[in-house]
């Protein structure tokens, strides 16, 4: 079953790119008409991407790993980052900090320092400080809330990125191509495709636009997240099923110690006789154990 229909990204305004003096030519396969100066882009094309970008990002998603969502410009940044929430994802919705994926372990050490203002808080040594030291330290937390709050739970470098408007976000997509992380991202008409690895062409400027690509995305997530959690409750359930059966089954019969030391006795008394009977024909005494 298709993910959206033509129907749908055509009402969402998704086909409307930007003016023609702005084209980028690489954008030329997605294009598919010129009207009153501005670029009309193949909702076809865009059905097509958008379903193969759904089914990689859900692949990825099922495997355990994180995406992470890149919008830092006005028109989006309240959409992804109430969808990303919704699918307990990481998100960027302020200023982009260079280095963010290529230096993750400075980035790892800020998100620490929040977690310590956190603490502080919560165990009773924040009151014990000066009123300057305690607005100094909450003006830091602010800041560093509102630049990596979104990735406060991001232990280890997200397996794939999602951007919202590739021109705006062009040092994520450098980051992530030196790191070689897949990308998946909405690509407009003044937009260099060549550098993504999943392009989506459509309108990045029309909220309507955002929100149906972005909620097609999340829904995606959604079926990788509920498929990983189904086949963990059947290895759970594969695993108790055989550790009953491993308990139930009857356990192995030992062999009498007394029949086999009775056993051992009567070879032995065998053996004497077979001995005694060997010296009375050769007529020699059997020699006697020491």
């Amino acid at each position: 079953m298709a993910r959206t229909t033509y129907d749908e990204l055509l009402d969402a305004g998704v086909h409307f790119g930007h003016l023609t003096r702005k084209w980028d030519p690489k954008m030329s396969q997605y294009i598919f008409m010129e009207r009153n100066g501005i670029h009309i882009i193949d909702l076809n094309k865009t059905l097509t991407k958008v379903e193969e970008a759904a089914a990689a990002i859900k692949q990825i998603v099922k495997s355990g790993r994180k995406v992470l969502f890149v919008a830092t410009k006005k028109q989006a940044k309240d959409i992804v980052a109430e969808y990303a929430k919704n699918v307990n994802m990481p998100f960027i919705t302020e200023r982009w900090l260079g280095g963010m994926l290529t230096n993750f372990a400075t980035v790892r050490k800020s998100i620490k320092k929040m977690s310590n203002i956190d603490k502080l808080t919560k165990d009773g040594t924040y009151s014990n400080l000066s009123k300057k030291e305690r607005l100094m330290i909450q003006r830091e937390r602010i800041k560093l809330e509102t630049l990596l709050g979104g990735i406060s739970d991001l232990n280890r470098l997200p397996a794939a990125l999602f951007l919202i408007d590739v021109k705006k976000e062009h040092i994520a997509v450098s980051e992530a191509l030196k790191l070689n992380i897949p990308t998946f991202a909405m690509v407009d008409t003044n937009s260099d495709p060549s550098n993504i690895d999943f392009p989506i062409p459509a309108n990045d400027d029309a909220t309507k636009s955002i929100s149906l690509i972005t909620g097609i995305i999340i829904k995606a997530i959604e079926e990788g997240l509920e498929e990983r959690k189904r086949e963990k409750d059947d290895e759970a359930e594969k695993e108790a099923a055989a550790a009953k059966a491993k308990a139930d089954a009857p356990e192995s019969v030992t062999p009498d110690r007394s029949a086999n030391e009775g056993g051992k006795r009567s070879r032995t008394k065998a053996t004497t006789a077979e001995v005694a009977e060997a010296a009375a024909e050769t007529g020699t005494e059997p020699a006697e154990n020491e």
